[in-house]
């Protein structure tokens, strides 16, 4: 069967990162997602080859200047056939272009109109420019990453650009579109990863009132601060992963290691010792070595893998978890439903390709098409 997303039209504007991760999800549950490029990539980091552009996977493409005489006009004949749209401009740009929110829901008022910004619709910051890294900071986030005594180290991206932004953004259109079809009424969804950054964090919330969290570095249960709960080298250089929190796993990861006489777990005071009989173990074999050593084990084991080496592991091979576009290996999509089928249906288009098919799926007749086109919206098939 198709994706539980099937029959929904997305119109989704060019963007960078987050904008296109959630458009990425969208499209691979189902979604009918038609792109609107600019005519030609501009500085904004969108000049990168498209056939190596995993998030734009699922799409068809039109190409429009929204800063021509027509371009709005243009753009507001797709909007009102769109079930979502997805912006990722900072705070203002939209409306300046004749393309804001209440102009859009007086086209179309069952519109989910998505917007997804670093600081958000408003606030002191809401118009200033940002990056991951700078979004996560000011969620207090980025503050928890890192060893003791050491500077925070940035997660990659993923915190803000795509776990904070993109799937925040597309729950909210999935929860948003849910409302519309339940009431025929479209509304705005303000997603911004400084909000996202933080609510990833909502558990430690609970553990800081409880005063079960340090803010300091690196001492915590979960930031390498317990010696259980961390990554040590192995004898070929490669890393392994424990992260035996409870008991009956420690006590399991001990009998794998062949270590006794230790401190017991939650002492404090003992970590150290205990970090560096872990460290000195582990050293001793390889990491192949080790994996045997813990295979069938519920010691909370697990080899550290790169991107390349995760694709080839057998449970990720049984999962099925990569799947190859076009000689392209990257992520299957997820998750999976018992019913409908999640799938990557295209590869990402180059600027206008399959856009007069998408335009005849979303109604637009011959005619149609050829006047939006003297009103400059490219296709190129």
């Amino acid at each position: 069967m198709p994706g539980p997303l099937a029959g929904l039209k997305v119109l989704e504007f060019e963007a960078i990162g987050p904008g296109p991760f959630a458009g990425m999800l969208l499209a691979d549950m189902g979604a009918d997602v038609l792109l609107v490029d600019r005519p030609a990539s501009s500085d904004l980091g969108l000049a990168r080859e498209r056939w190596m552009d995993v998030m734009l996977r699922g799409r068809r493409s039109v190409t429009l200047d929204l800063k021509s005489k027509d371009g709005a006009a243009a753009a507001l004949e797709l909007v009102a056939r769109a079930d979502a749209l997805i912006e990722g401009f900072r705070p203002g740009v939209m409306e300046r272009l004749g393309l804001g929110p209440e102009v859009c829901l007086k086209q179309n008022p069952k519109l989910v109109y998505g917007r997804m910004t670093g600081w958000g619709q408003e606030g002191p910051l809401a118009p200033r420019a940002g990056h991951d890294i700078n979004y996560i900071a000011l969620a207090g986030v980025l503050n928890a990453f890192g060893r003791k005594g050491q500077a925070p180290v940035p997660p990659l991206n993923l915190v803000g650009d795509f776990g904070g932004g993109g799937m925040l953004l597309g729950f909210g259109i999935a929860c948003a579109l849910l409302h519309a079809h339940k009431t025929g009424q479209g509304q705005v969804v303000d997603a911004a990863m400084v909000d996202g950054a933080a609510l990833l964090a909502a558990m430690f919330s609970g553990f800081l009132a409880a005063g079960r969290w340090s803010e300091e570095r690196g001492v915590n249960l979960l930031d390498t601060g317990a010696p259980w709960y961390d990554c040590y080298e192995t004898r070929d250089g490669k890393y392994v992963a424990i992260g035996a929190i409870e008991a009956k796993f420690y006590e399991e990861l001990l009998q794998r290691l062949g270590l006794s006489g230790l401190p017991p777990q939650n002492e404090r005071a003992g970590w150290p010792a205990m970090r560096e009989a872990f460290a000195r173990t582990f050293k001793g074999k390889t990491r192949e070595e080790w994996v045997k050593v813990f295979e069938g084990s519920d010691a909370c084991f697990a080899p550290v893998l790169s991107f390349s080496e995760a694709r080839r592991h057998p449970h990720n091979l049984a999962r099925r978890g990569t799947v190859s576009v076009a000689r392209l290996e990257q992520p299957a999509p997820a998750p999976r439903f018992s019913a409908t089928r999640a799938e990557v249906s295209r590869v990402p288009p180059e600027r206008g390709v399959l856009g007069r098919a998408a335009l005849k799926d979303w109604g637009f007749s011959g005619a149609d098409i050829e006047r939006l086109k003297k009103a400059g919206l490219g296709t190129a098939d």
